[in-house]
């Protein structure tokens, strides 16, 4: 199938803002090599512009760091600190698209991701929920992302040695949005 404002049902070209209500931004690290701790942000903005043609559409992403919560208050003000996010220089995470390419039938959003002053290009795989109406008359849609990125990248480099010899954390931090916006204009 060929990505088109044709194969996709109810498509529209235009601005969708975020429904928070119904959308999270999440993410997993691996601890101690066994296991994953896991993650999301509570306060995040995102705007969806759809073309005329979906790869010509971009999205702007803005996460407020410090609304961290992996559901231990100790962890999540340890994630606060210059260990980490350090919040109180870097108070955001953004993504700019810089371009929407076709894989297959699937959409890959390329993008600028910042986080803690240190801008890298990561790429964001999709999986299109759809588009419908609700019960309010407001057209929807929803969309899944996700991405793979190395917190080193982003300076974000503490982990401490365990007694059997690892690291408690990997590096590698999976990112997964679950976004649903409302077609405004």
């Amino acid at each position: 199938m060929a990505i088109t404002d044709s194969a996709i049902p109810g498509y529209a070209a235009g601005t969708w803002t975020l429904d928070p209500t119904h959308s999270e931004v999440s993410f997993s690290v691996r601890h101690l090599a066994i296991s994953k701790v896991k993650g999301k942000f509570e306060r995040f903005d995102v705007t969806l512009v759809t073309g005329e043609n979906p790869l010509d559409s971009s999205i702007d992403a803005t996460i407020e760091i410090a609304s961290v919560n992996t559901g231990q208050e100790q962890r999540d003000q340890h994630l606060r600190t210059s260990d980490f996010f350090a919040v109180d220089e870097h108070p955001q995470m953004t993504f700019v698209s810089t371009a929407v390419r076709a894989d297959g039938d699937d959409l890959l959003v390329d993008g600028d991701l910042t986080l803690r002053g240190i801008t890298k290009p990561v790429t964001l795989r999709t999986e299109f929920g759809g588009i419908t109406t609700d019960g309010y008359g407001q057209t929807k849609l929803g969309v899944e992302a996700t991405t793979k990125i190395d917190r080193t990248q982003f300076g974000v480099m503490w982990n401490a040695a365990t007694e059997a010899g690892g690291l408690t954390l990997g590096n590698d931090i999976t990112v997964n949005l679950d976004l649903q916006f409302t077609h405004a204009a």
